[in-house]
Order: C-alpha cells, then sequence, then structure tokens
C-alpha cells in the first residue's frame, strides 16, 4: 500500500479555533471538532489543535469521455483526465459511489502524484481538461486549487463535478478555477435534502445562483431521479420552473435514472418512462437543452438547435456521430448555441 503519512496531514483552511475545538467552515455543516475527530466528510480532521486534510493522494484516476460527467455543451468529444479521492459533506442514502465517498478508512487512496505530473498525464493522454470528480471534490478544495493553478498554466482546462455544498467564504476561491462544473442538484425538496441527504437544499441553490452571476463558470445540472421520492410532476415543473427564471432557458439539464445502491436497495431502478416524462416538462416549462442519462434513449442525448429543431450534435452513447456546430452557431439556422465548442466537434 501507498505510504501517504506525509500526504495525509496537509495543513488545511477555512476553519477557527474556540475553547479547545475547531470548527471547519468549508461547508455548510461547519463541524466542531475535538482533538483527533474527523468531519462528516471523514477527509478533515483536528490533528493537535489544527484542521488537516489530505492533498496529492487518489482513490481513482481514468481518462473519460467528457460526456461522462455529464457535460454536452463543453467541449464535445473531448477527454478528460478524472480523478477521486474519498469522502463526501452529504449522507444520501442512494450514492451511487458509496465506497469511496463514505469510506471508514484511507485504504482507497492507492496513488500518489503532484500537479505537474497530473499536467503532464493530461497532455499524454490528449485530455482538454482535467475532472475532479467520483467523490465529492470540495470536501479536499485545498487539493482541487492547487492541481488547477498548474492546469491553467498548462493551458488544461478544470471541471468539477459536485453537489455545490459549500459556504461562501470558501466558494469564491475554489470557483475561480474552474472553468466547467455539473452541479448535482438532488431534488427541489427541503425535506428530501433533510431526510434523504442529511443536508439542506437553500445552501446549494444560493451556491448555484452564485456561479450565474459572480463567475465565467460554464455549468450544467443533472437531476438524479427516484421513483416515489423526487420524480413527481409538480417537483420537476417547480425545479425547471426555478432554473428557467433564475438561469435561464440555456442552461443544460440531465435527468439521469438510479440505479438502487448503498442504503436505498429497495428502491425501484428508474423507468426510461419517468426520464422521459421529466423531459417533456422541463421543455414544456421553457428549457432548450434538456437530456436523459443512465438509459438508451437517443433522443434524450442528442442536442438540437432551439430555433430550426435540427440535431446539433448527435451521439451514440458517449461518442459523437455526427455535430452541425460551427463557431457556436447553428449550420443550418446560424442561431447561436450556448456552450463551450472546438471549430471541429469530431
Amino acid at each position: 500500500m501507498t505510504d501517504i503519512s506525509h500526504l495525509s496531514s496537509y495543513p488545511a483552511r477555512w476553519w477557527t479555533r474556540s475553547k479547545g475545538r475547531i470548527q471547519c467552515v468549508l461547508c455548510p455543516r461547519q463541524c466542531v471538532l475535538k482533538d483527533g475527530e474527523r468531519g462528516f466528510c471523514f477527509v478533515r480532521r483536528n490533528v493537535n489543535g489544527a484542521l488537516r486534510t489530505f492533498n496529492g493522494v487518489f482513490s481513482s484516476i481514468a481518462v473519460d469521455p467528457i460526456e461522462k460527467k455529464p457535460l454536452y455543451h463543453f467541449f464535445p468529444g473531448s477527454k478528460t483526465l478524472s480523478l477521486g479521492t474519498i469522502g463526501c459533506n452529504l449522507g444520501c442514502v442512494f450514492c451511487q459511489n458509496w465506497f469511496i465517498s463514505r469510506p471508514d478508512n484511507e485504504g482507497l487512496l492507492r496513488y500518489t502524484m503532484t500537479p505537474q505530473e497530473i499536467c503532464a498525464c493530461a497532455a499524454k493522454e490528449q485530455c482538454l481538461s482535467v475532472a475532479f470528480t467520483y467523490n465529492e471534490p470540495i470536501v479536499t478544495a485545498e487539493q482541487v486549487i492547487d492541481i488547477a493553478k498548474v492546469c491553467h498554466e498548462n493551458d488544461i482546462r478544470t471541471i468539477a463535478v459536485t453537489a455545490g455544498y459549500i459556504q461562501a467564504e470558501a466558494r469564491k476561491e475554489f470557483f475561480q478555477h474552474i472553468d466547467a462544473v455539473n452541479i448535482d442538484l438532488k431534488s427541489f425538496s427541503r425535506s428530501f435534502y433533510q431526510k434523504v441527504c442529511h443536508a439542506s437544499l437553500a445552501p446549494v441553490l444560493d451556491m448555484i445562483l452564485y456561479l450565474k452571476d459572480k463567475t465565467k463558470t460554464w455549468m450544467e445540472i443533472t437531476n438524479l431521479l427516484i421513483s416515489g421520492h423526487n420524480d413527481s410532476d409538480e417537483e420537476i415543473e417547480a425545479m425547471s420552473r426555478w432554473i428557467v427564471k433564475n438561469l435561464g432557458v440555456h442552461v443544460p439539464l440531465h435527468f439521469s435514472a438510479l440505479h438502487p445502491d448503498y442504503h436505498l436497495l429497495t428502491a425501484k431502478e428508474t423507468s426510461k418512462c419517468v426520464l422521459l416524462r421529466a423531459r417533456d416538462i422541463a421543455l414544456r416549462a421553457g428549457m432548450r437543452y434538456v437530456y436523459t442519462g443512465n438509459v438508451i434513449d437517443l433522443e434524450g442525448t442528442r442536442t438540437f438547435c432551439c430555433n430550426c429543431g435540427k440535431v446539433l450534435i448527435e451521439r451514440n452513447g458517449y461518442n459523437i456521430k455526427a455535430a452541425n456546430i460551427l463557431e457556436h452557431r447553428c449550420r443550418f439556422c446560424k442561431t447561436i448555441c450556448l456552450g463551450h465548442f472546438r471549430t471541429e466537434v469530431l
């Protein structure tokens, strides 16, 4: 096993000290820790009166298609170098990556890499970007920022796949180093967040508004639908209308199917018809780019021109079959499609 002792006690930021304890203020949990205690996220802990985390160690490293994040309007057809660690500051009972998000030890941290080595690996694999994904990247914000700075020095873009559970004090610096983000919006229900995710909805919505109003970070949103829990017509319509009102009609929205896992093994696998119904509701609410995921649905993976309706990007799974975007415009009617696109997508 890799010796990470010199990397697993890295000085953390965003904390205060009071009455013999310390309080982490990175995320809305604001965990108060005695000496030796870990935060809810597992990776931030009180070591001799100072908050520590780890840096330069990973549980997962892979080259992925950008569409897997999912990001459909951020250099489609490109590859991204995906990095995962361990830990999460939410407690979703349906977690799809629970084995790294809710660990009980650091044994899964098997790889060590410096930011320079990460950039060299991305260049070797012809990746346009590095993605912080698989588990929640916010809990190791210090590491993300260190890597992202070096990525930008080497003309490599950065991506965060995140639930967006972060305090105002930390989010400014975190997202100023992130070029694109997929926000995992668990639900549009406060009770769902409290009971199923052991978290709160309001800080997530506030963070989404911050991204829209205060940053240049490209944003797409994913909503994992769980039958009987967060898939009612009323909730999907309320979420869609909130997005249209506050973010605009051009933000890509991905509805994804649940595969029962972790503590929700008795749930039903989300059917294709549930995703199609959700997509139809969002489109009727005014959204222009609505996608389906984790099911076979060719139409739900296509990008259509919001003006003439013709196919701009044809996808087969994670593969691009055809592209009709030239300089951010529809090849047929010249209408702009918002996003980040290369001149040649294929």
